[in-house]
């Protein structure tokens, strides 16, 4: 099956980053996706959680907010082979040959433990990280979290697209894929470098197992959560375990860092499946299958639903002007139809430079857009004309990353405070997910923007006022 791909998405969602180019195109450099090619072969998705579609800078090359990984022409995975004990200041020249991949365990300033690794022809390697070299797949950066609403933005400086202060690894994970049915992906910490080495300093948490092999961890570690039912059916959370460099499976540590690993946990394993988490400190990802793709809304059925939207003519309820999702390619930019929201009981408006409750809110300060609307530099409390109610006054925007929604059914929801509209399942499984955060926080978010939830639910049912004609 050599169409066979593998997907992901940095926002958080599937397995491989999307290149919209052709496959006969492809190469070992080179990754491309399809968009609408999801019943071809096997497509598994990385998705990139906080980008809305794209990122802030935009898709480029290996940096982008969705990976689409393809089978490739030649296996290039590896596994263990040889151990080798050598003295420290001798690591060096033990790893001197560059065409071999092998992993450096320092135990002491004169011990060190070196694990060769042959190749393995049943499997393709796929490695994430923040280094922009080229043994990386799926080049991550740090995205900014929120406490408040608003689109998400990743944090990035020049073209590298590296935070200044970055807790992501440069060389953070790797996942590897069979090459036949049933397609089993596993993902463990650590990925190689331009040297085919992976290193363990002295400093970092590593022991050996009761088999007389070594294993270890990174420093911020790799955070994984599988689903604790079927990721579109029956969406729960599952626990936040750690992945070892060498797959094995720990409660987490006490804090993100700390030297003591958490108890191994024997009944879990590193295999992915539909729906699974992966945290690399920093960004996180979630994993999509073909099976759960296929529940999911492809560009042209979110295009679709915001078509519906507009037909239906929702106007504000006080000015009667008519109301309009901008299309997908604008939603970073306020429009003068944007529909906005009162989070705290759902109607939907048009804006209004008005009901500002300043005793609760301070500065109702108006700043305008690109896009020829108006909105207020900080929206603070509003007080809605229709209820009455107190809260947060919001723009909406349609999510347009379909590899995080649960069904493909109508958009009727939206999560607060962000404003990010989505199906009814959709909101309800992700407000139920907490994500890490810091160093042993954990928090639910919108998968569209990272903003962090607040309400009873951390989702509210829009009200629409239809066409008084």
């Amino acid at each position: 099956m050599q169409n066979t791909s593998f997907d992901c998405q940095q926002r958080c969602h599937s397995n491989h980053t999307v290149m919209e180019q052709s496959r006969a195109e492809q190469s070992n450099e080179c990754f491309q996706c399809q968009e609408e090619e999801r019943e071809e072969g096997i497509t598994l998705e990385l998705q990139y959680k906080r980008h809305n579609g794209s990122l802030a800078s935009g898709d480029k090359g290996r940096r982008r907010s969705r990976l689409a990984l393809y089978k490739r022409p030649k296996a290039n995975g590896v596994k263990p082979d040889v151990i080798h004990n050598v003295s420290t200041p001798l690591v060096s020249k033990a790893l001197s040959n560059k065409s071999q991949h092998s992993i450096s365990y320092t135990l002491s300033r004169s011990h060190s433990v070196i694990v060769e690794y042959t190749h393995d022809p049943n499997t393709d390697m796929f490695q994430i990280g923040r280094s922009t070299e080229s043994m990386i797949d799926f080049v991550v950066t740090d995205t900014a979290s929120s406490g408040g609403g608003g689109q998400g933005q990743g944090v990035a400086n020049g073209e590298g697209g590296q935070s200044a202060q970055s807790t992501i690894s440069r060389y953070a994970c790797r996942i590897m894929c069979e090459r036949s049915a049933p397609y089993t992906a596993r993902i463990y910490a650590a990925g190689f470098d331009s040297s085919k080495n992976i290193f363990l300093g002295e400093r970092a948490a590593k022991w050996r197992t009761s088999d007389g092999l070594m294993d270890g961890l990174t420093t911020n570690g790799v955070l994984v959560m599988h689903p604790a039912g079927e990721f579109v059916s029956e969406p729960a959370p599952g626990v936040w375990r750690e992945i070892s460099v060498c797959g094995n499976v720990f409660a987490l540590r006490e804090t993100r860092s700390a030297q003591q690993r958490g108890k191994l946990v024997e009944n879990e394993s590193n295999m992915l499946q539909d729906g699974s988490l992966i945290d690399l400190c920093g960004a996180t990802l979630l994993w999509r299958t073909p099976s759960g793709l296929r529940h999911t809304p492809t560009l042209k059925q979110l295009e679709s639903l915001r078509q519906q939207l507009n037909a239906a003519r929702p106007q504000c309820p006080v000015g009667f002007n008519t109301l309009a999702f901008p299309s997908l390619a604008q939603r970073a930019t306020i429009d003068k139809k944007q529909p906005w929201v009162y989070m705290n009981c759902g109607h939907v408006h048009g804006y209004h430079n008005w009901g500002y409750r300043k005793e609760k809110a301070g500065s109702s300060a108006v700043a305008l857009t690109g896009g020829g609307g108006t909105a207020p530099a900080t929206t603070g409390e509003r007080e809605c004309p229709m209820c009455r109610g107190v809260g947060p006054y919001v723009p909406l925007w349609l999510g347009c990353e379909g590899g995080l929604y649960l069904d493909a059914g109508p958009p009727t929801h939206a999560f607060c405070p962000c404003g990010h509209v989505c199906s009814e399942k959709t909101v309800q499984g992700w407000s139920q997910i907490p994500l890490p955060h810091g160093t042993h926080a954990f928090h639910a978010a919108c998968p569209f923007c990272g903003t962090w939830l607040t309400g009873e639910h951390g989702h509210i049912k829009l009200i629409f006022q239809g066409p008084v004609d």
